[in-house]
């Protein structure tokens, strides 16, 4: 069915209440921009024709909108002369006779596909359909006025009557209309305001003059959530997260703390992985069945396999691939790495641009050294070697399978199979020497 239906995303606004340089529709939530969220939603839904309005010189909001939907087309408003006035900047679009038509809005991220489904399986039966929620306060929202089941007006707080004010049922600023009357009726919609704009809620009043029902339907208030200012965008991702949370929690995820556990949009985690309180999980990160992310573990854009264990305070950077059993204890950063299966790095080491062979053990304070300063170098070890503690491993180097590196060692070179390397001064023990220097400097103690 949506495949016939076009949908026009308004996303010209300045945003001057965000205080950003950045456009307010590429702010972010849950690791994805906004606008990224409703053009996903879209999408989802079925609708592959859609239309991007943006202000003018947005050449960062358009690549954003090719990122994610690359069939979408573009348009450019340069008056701001209301939400109408922007919608007909699709004029082309709307005149090439859609089946439907649904308008959303780039600063409105919560929106879910079934709900644009649902706007769109309105307008088979009526000229035109509002979203609407109930408010717990409804003061400044425009509010749905009904008639039985039938939509007859969206009337703005400032123009309503007390009786109207009194109303709890809003305006949640999503619409569709049926595709044949579209433009007609958008065409219609005059500026006879304080503001002297074309609004588009104005389309329900015209739809009717023109003989078409309207119908409304009811979302939650948090999926219409408009976002302006950065307490606004704070409350999406609150909402965002809750969302993420419950989804994973029904689909066999255990989490410790809910509340404290933060995920990316794109966040894949399988059953029975338990997740402890205080991770961060950033874009990119997939996560397989019975694996452990333990306290304040911040990751992104990893791989992890089954019946890992990852943390606490750990950190996986983006190209970390953990195979299956892998233990990465407290204080580990990887970054642009693979850890074989059964391979453990349990304590304070840094592993960056290696390959880590199966059952290979990392010891505490190992570190890759992959960075002379103008290039990265890669560092491969073994399966089954055994890397000491405090060990120093400069890249490009290769510890071979079952090899042993003493602890404290600096590697520079490759280490045979089998072998034992170690790379550090020989000790050396002066027997009196402190006794001595202490006297000499006329001291009997040191403080």
């Amino acid at each position: 069915m949506n495949d016939q239906s076009l949908a026009i995303i308004l996303a010209a606004g300045e945003g001057t209440r965000m205080k950003s340089k950045r456009p307010k529709v590429l702010h972010e939530i849950g690791g994805r921009s906004m606008l990224g969220h409703v053009l996903a939603a879209v999408q989802q839904a079925g609708v592959s024709n859609i239309v991007v309005v943006i202000g003018p010189d947005r050449d960062d909001v358009a690549a954003e909108i090719a990122r994610v939907a690359p069939t979408a087309s573009t348009v450019v408003q340069r008056e701001r002369l209301g939400t109408a006035h922007a919608v007909l900047h699709a004029r082309e679009a709307l005149a090439r006779g859609p089946k439907s038509v649904v308008v959303l809005f780039g600063d409105t991220p919560l929106v879910e596909a079934e709900t644009i489904s649902r706007l769109l399986r309105a307008v088979d039966s009526a000229g035109a359909a509002a979203l609407g929620f109930e408010a717990d306060d409804p003061t400044g929202y425009g509010r749905l006025i009904m008639d039985g089941t039938e939509l007859v007006a969206i009337r703005e707080h400032k123009d309503a009557t007390a009786e109207q004010r009194a109303i709890t049922f809003c305006n949640g600023g999503l619409m569709a209309l049926e595709g044949r009357h579209a433009l007609a009726i958008l065409e219609q919609i005059g500026n006879d305001n304080a503001q002297r704009e074309y609004y588009l809620p104005d389309a329900i009043e015209v739809a009717r003059r023109m003989g078409l029902s309207c119908a409304a339907l009811k979302a939650d208030g948090a999926e219409v959530l408009g976002v302006n200012d950065r307490v606004q965008l704070a409350a999406a991702e609150a909402h965002y997260q809750k969302r993420l949370r419950e989804r994973h929690m029904r689909n066999g995820v255990t989490m410790q703390s809910p509340e404290t556990v933060f995920l990316s949009h794109d966040t894949v985690i399988g059953p029975d992985v338990t997740i402890k309180a205080n991770v961060v999980i950033g874009p990119g990160v997939s996560i397989e069945s019975g694996t452990t992310i333990h306290a304040f573990s911040h990751l992104e854009g990893a791989t992890i396999g089954a019946d890992a264990s990852v943390g606490p305070f750990a950190r996986l950077r983006p190209g970390s691939a953990l195979e299956a059993k892998v233990k990465v204890g407290n204080f580990v950063e990887i970054k642009a790495s693979r850890l074989g299966v059964d391979a453990k790095a349990s304590h304070l080491s840094y592993i960056g641009d290696s390959e880590i062979g199966a059952g290979a053990n990392i010891g505490a304070g190992t570190i890759t050294c992959n960075y002379d300063g103008f290039s990265k170098f890669r560092t491969v070890v073994g399966e089954g070697a055994f890397i000491g503690s405090n060990s120093s491993l400069v890249a490009p180097v290769k510890i071979g399978a079952g090899a042993f590196v003493g602890s404290g060692s600096v590697i520079v070179s490759d280490v045979a199979p089998g072998a034992l390397a170690v790379a550090r001064g020989r000790q050396v023990e002066k027997p009196g020497w402190a006794a001595a220097f202490t006297k000499a400097n006329g001291k009997q103690s040191r403080k």
